[in-house]
């Protein structure tokens, strides 16, 4: 069981083409693949009751409640949703960084999403910020000379990003992290 995984999507990701219908909020807490365990479907898709069934569902598992926020003009409405922490695309663009800046002075915590698959400049991205080692797109690219120049600066954490069941895991990731030499960050633990 690995400790931590807060970047996983299921069915409320209604739009998402990657998600199977099998990947429910139910079906992970049964397979149990990770200590601590945290949704965070697209906010996109989660207005109106949308948002209510959905809180519903992950907190009867006893699982963390996030948002994943694609799109900057969304940003104003996934703040005013109660929960625990977002995940964001960080886009190399102004509205990009200044969002990020807005959502870390909430005080919840903010996950810079796959950064390298979306371009993000580490180098604009506000103190504060924890920045994702994805396990579904870090092997894309020149992974060590992307994260090594920021290995001081930021905290680290794996995610799967899964969308399917057999997802749910963060093998690459992890070999990532032990070749950086990265000692995950715990955002629900006692230590943080």
């Amino acid at each position: 069981m690995i400790p931590q995984d807060l970047h996983i999507h299921t069915t409320y990701s209604t739009g998402d083409g990657a998600v199977e219908p099998q990947q429910t909020v139910e079906l992970i807490a049964a397979v149990g693949h990770a200590e601590v365990t945290g949704i965070s479907d697209h906010v996109e898709y989660l207005t109106g009751t949308a948002f209510e069934r959905y809180s519903a569902a992950v907190r009867n598992q006893g699982f963390h409640l996030g948002a994943e926020i694609v799109n900057v003009e969304d940003v104003d409405y996934a703040l005013s949703l109660p929960l625990e922490y977002r995940v964001f695309h960080c886009y190399d663009e102004d509205k990009c960084y200044k969002a990020a800046e807005k959502m870390v002075e909430s005080g919840r915590p903010l996950i810079i999403a796959h950064p390298m698959a979306v371009g993000t400049d580490l180098s604009r991205v506000p103190d504060g910020c924890y920045v994702e080692i994805n396990n579904r797109y870090i092997w894309r690219g020149d992974w060590r000379s992307f994260y090594t120049p920021w290995l001081e600066q930021f905290e680290f954490l794996f995610s799967s990003d899964a969308h399917q069941p057999h997802w749910l895991n963060q093998n690459v990731a992890r070999y990532v992290g032990r070749e950086l030499g990265i000692r995950e960050t715990l955002l629900f633990s006692e230590d943080h």
